[in-house]
């Protein structure tokens, strides 16, 4: 299959293209304006990978959760593209693709909502797949819900942002933590595959 994926659910802006289960993925800068990159980062993709967008069978986006600008970007550009050529367009969890982008294993995806909150979630990772333990939650970052058992890896921008008070929360369920994992691309594209196969 040939699919088109956005996500821009934190400060980071990643666009990739999945051609036949090979990926193709570029990033706007830290910092510059989601809206002015995605389309210009979709074209190049497109024209090095030698496929036009009427060759594409569907588009992907990150769903969030996550800043609402990002949001509203990927999902317009995503259905934008998608309306003028007749393709299936799905919305992927942003946490999720986090998780999915952390390796195997237990995964805490958190990421800042400013204002003093997070977005968290709990999964299990086994290669492409990613069973939800916690469904995905906003909450000041000393109320976060506490995932059972050891070993969970925790990553994400809530780490950067709050990680004093999540590992005074999290405690010992804790193995470590990547406070500049970001959702990506690359990762919603893997999740949304079987689906449009499906």
């Amino acid at each position: 299959m040939k699919l088109l994926a956005f996500e821009s659910s934190t400060d980071l802006l990643t666009v990739a293209i999945s051609l036949d289960g090979r990926i193709l993925e570029r990033e706007g800068a830290r910092g510059a304006s989601h809206s002015e990159l995605a389309l210009p980062l979709a074209t190049a993709l497109l024209e090095e990978a030698g496929v036009a967008l009427s060759g594409l069978e569907g588009i992907a986006f990150g769903a969030g959760p996550g800043a609402f600008t990002g949001l509203r970007l990927a999902c317009s550009v995503a259905q934008g593209l998608a309306v003028g050529i007749g393709l299936p367009v799905i919305g992927i969890g942003s946490l999720e693709a986090l998780a999915l982008g952390a390796g195997d294993g237990p995964v805490y995806a958190c990421t800042d909502a400013r204002m003093n909150e997070a977005y968290c979630a709990a999964y299990k990772v086994s290669g492409n797949s990613v069973e939800t333990v916690i469904a995905p939650v906003v909450s000041a970052p000393d109320r976060v819900p506490i995932p059972p058992g050891q070993g969970w890896l925790g990553c994400g921008s809530g780490f950067a942002a709050y990680g004093d008070a999540l590992t005074e929360r999290l405690g010992t369920t804790l193995r470590g933590m990547d406070g500049g994992a970001r959702a990506r691309a690359s990762m919603v594209l893997r999740l949304a595959a079987p689906l449009f196969a499906r």
